[in-house]
């Protein structure tokens, strides 16, 4: 079986891996370069589209913001799981509301803004603050603003403006601004018969709008809202994959503040925590296998390595470490790997965490040295 993932980040690498002990062998599409590309060694393979389609059992996707044209010319070929319309719900935010509307779960308030007047509206009808989000491109708080003040109007406005005059088809979606507790997510696969199997809940903390740590965490109410949610959305989209749910705690009530049509880094402490990791479990799914078990095996942090091309020594003898680069050239603000951080119960878990930080230069982790304080107060 050869699947095809359209992009050729760090997704698709991670795809490879977990497919290869299936005998799954993974190919990447680079959209940009319209390259065939070997998501391990970034070997080129091949070119253009239609070369890469004819190679492949199975197409699939490692993000969601995908030329329009790229997903139809896959889905003529009725190779690509999940389809077209959840992929790209997944890359525009008015879309992704109106599924939400339609599967009956819950999410903020929101208002779509095209001209000065819907903006009017929006003001009338969500008050303020509010956040604002462009509907297509923005993704790790890129295409964000917060309005705070009456006096910030105009000037969000000119900015707003020149978004929606900047891309064809762009519009800003307005929402109320919710004073959340915690943003956690719940990643989640569904297969070609309809079975579903989600991994426990994983809490996140970010750092100016990047998520810096996942962890999976046990809340027997919040897990149970949402699964529900989960499973509206994946039966609504009649999905086959895995899809990243992302929440807002309100005092024990999950809001859905984005959906994820992919594998997604709120889950990558499934490499080792959980039984079946989201990356093999993606590849059963679209190439028609049974689903792995979802069930937690040890209690797992995954912390983002942003801008970092290196890491202290001490981290790799470090007990319950485990550390994944991507191969990628340094740049400022890049994910450029993670490390998993595991421990047979809770309190080792957190001790494991503390002596990462010790190791870790608190400027380029600053998330986990703000855990660390958190944690010994």
């Amino acid at each position: 079986m050869q699947v095809l993932v359209l992009g050729a980040g760090q997704l698709a690498r991670m795809m490879s891996l977990a497919g290869a002990p299936l005998d799954i062998k993974v190919i990447a599409y680079d959209v940009g370069s319209e390259e065939i590309i070997h998501p391990l060694t970034q070997e080129k393979i091949g070119k253009g589209l239609a070369n890469a389609i004819e190679k492949a059992d199975v197409i699939s996707a490692e993000f969601e913001h995908i030329p329009h044209p790229i997903l139809d010319e896959c889905q003529e070929s009725g190779k690509l799981l999940p389809s077209p319309e959840a992929i790209k719900c997944g890359g525009d935010r008015r879309m992704e509301k109106a599924l939400l509307d339609k599967a009956k779960v819950r999410s903020a308030k929101y208002h779509v803004i095209q001209t000065k007047e819907d903006f009017t509206q929006a003001l009338e009808q969500i008050g303020i603050p509010m956040v604002l989000k462009s509907a297509l491109g923005g993704y790790d708080g890129k295409g964000q603003w917060r309005l705070k003040s009456h006096d910030q109007i105009e000037s969000a406005w000119q900015e707003m403006k020149i978004c929606i005059e900047s891309t064809n088809d762009q519009a800003i979606v307005a929402e109320e601004f919710v004073p959340f507790n915690r943003e956690v997510s719940l990643v989640g696969a569904r297969a070609k018969d309809g079975t579903i199997k989600v991994y426990p809940l994983a809490e996140n903390i970010h750092t100016e709008g990047v998520l810096s740590i996942s962890t999976a965490i046990a809340d027997n109410e919040l897990q149970q809202q949402a699964e529900t949610m989960f499973t509206a959305v994946a039966n609504q989209l009649d999905y086959i994959g895995v899809l990243a749910l992302e929440f807002f705690d309100l005092d024990g009530t999950l809001l859905v503040n984005e959906i994820a049509p992919r594998v997604h880094n709120s889950g990558h402490w499934t490499q080792q925590g959980a039984e079946t990791c989201q990356f093999e479990n993606h590849l059963r799914a679209v190439c028609g296998m049974p689903l792995g078990s979802t069930k937690l095996v040890r209690e797992t942090s995954m912390i983002n390595i942003l801008g970092e091309d290196s890491l202290p020594s001490e981290v790799f003898e470090l007990s319950g470490c485990h550390v994944h680069w991507y191969g990628k050239e340094k740049r400022a603000g890049r994910k450029m790997g993670h490390i998993n951080v595991c421990g047979d119960y809770t309190g080792e878990l957190q001790r494991k965490l503390a002596n990462l930080s010790n190791l870790l230069d608190s400027s380029a982790f600053p998330a986990v040295q703000q855990w660390r304080d958190k944690a010994s107060n």
